[in-house]
């Protein structure tokens, strides 16, 4: 709706994870020097956390980019499945041929894979999402997967990826086995102010702007401050902002623009904050500010047609 009017190539503040945006401040260059660089055993468990809206997904896009072709990664995304299922999902994307006898066969053909793998010097990676939800039994089951008797090394790392009630589970005492297993920890912070001003203009810049100062400073620190450093809200907000701004034929956000869009997310949205990073919106919670925002200018292009025809 507002590409042309801006000069934009795309939307720079697209909800989808895409590497391309990503903007590595200082919080996520940490975690990805960990990652590929940091002293650890091979296999076991690493643990990295965030609140909801952080960038963990687009952070873990990025990481895969970087791994090298000897390396095979699966993500479980769905961590409702029981133990059968994960391994019914981890040989569906592994590509491997799953036996249909009996769940301990198709575990047995997963074991084979990976032990394969190890001895040819190749690493295996299994990544879980939300994985805060996982209980102790499948924790225990799924660390089991790593090791196996007679290999000389660990057969693959897991990454468990969660928001921060993730450590606190790990953290208590019924669950020390499985914390002992941890080779490494990371955190994903919220941004700062200095880096969520780079943060939307390195997404501007992706995006082909051609005016980087298209957010004023004064704009970037109301969104920073009410965002909390969120990148999902932040994303939320500047797509409100440049849909105001576009409503209002101005070609740059300022601190007044900004307000707008917060006091329609406010009157709008109860508790925005909690709703939109927790990213559970409904239809109209998610697109009814678009139609909004339409009409508003639909409406402005109206009255400059009425006022051009007196």
């Amino acid at each position: 709706m507002y590409l042309s009017f801006f000069g934009l190539n795309e939307n720079p503040f697209n909800m989808t994870p895409d590497p391309r945006f990503l903007y590595i401040g200082s919080g996520h260059r940490e975690v990805l020097d960990q990652f590929q660089h940091g002293p650890r055993e091979r296999g076991g468990f690493i643990v990295l956390t965030g609140k909801a809206g952080t960038g963990k997904t687009t952070l873990l896009r990025a990481l895969h980019q970087r791994l090298d072709e000897d390396t095979a990664v699966s993500y479980v995304f769905n961590t409702a499945l029981s133990f059968d299922g994960i391994v019914e999902w981890l040989l569906e994307d592994l590509g491997i041929a799953k036996p249909e006898e009996s769940p301990e066969r198709r575990l047995a053909a997963l074991r084979r894979f990976l032990l394969e793998r190890e001895r040819a010097g190749q690493k295996t990676i299994i990544i879980i999402d939300e994985a805060q939800n996982l209980d102790a039994a499948r924790l225990e089951r799924i660390s089991l997967l790593a090791t196996a008797e007679g290999a000389p090394s660990k057969l693959l790392e897991v990454l468990l990826v969660g928001q921060p009630e993730l450590a606190a589970k790990i953290d208590h005492p019924a669950l020390r086995h499985i914390r002992r297993r941890i080779s490494l920890r990371c955190h994903v912070p919220p941004l700062g102010t200095g880096d969520t001003h780079e943060y939307i203009r390195t997404r501007l810049q992706v995006a082909g702007a051609p005016d980087m100062a298209l957010f004023t400073d004064r704009a970037i620190r109301r969104i920073a401050r009410y965002s909390g450093g969120i990148p999902r809200l932040i994303n939320v907000l500047a797509d409100h902002c440049l849909l105001f701004a576009y409503a209002d034929h101005k070609r740059r956000v300022d601190r007044s623009i900004v307000s707008q869009a917060i006091a329609y997310l406010d009157e709008t949205m109860s508790a925005p904050r909690k709703v939109l990073v927790a990213g559970d919106l409904g239809f109209w919670d998610r697109f009814g500010w678009l139609f909004a925002a339409a009409g508003v200018a639909l409406a402005s292009a109206a009255v400059g047609f009425f006022l051009r025809s007196c």
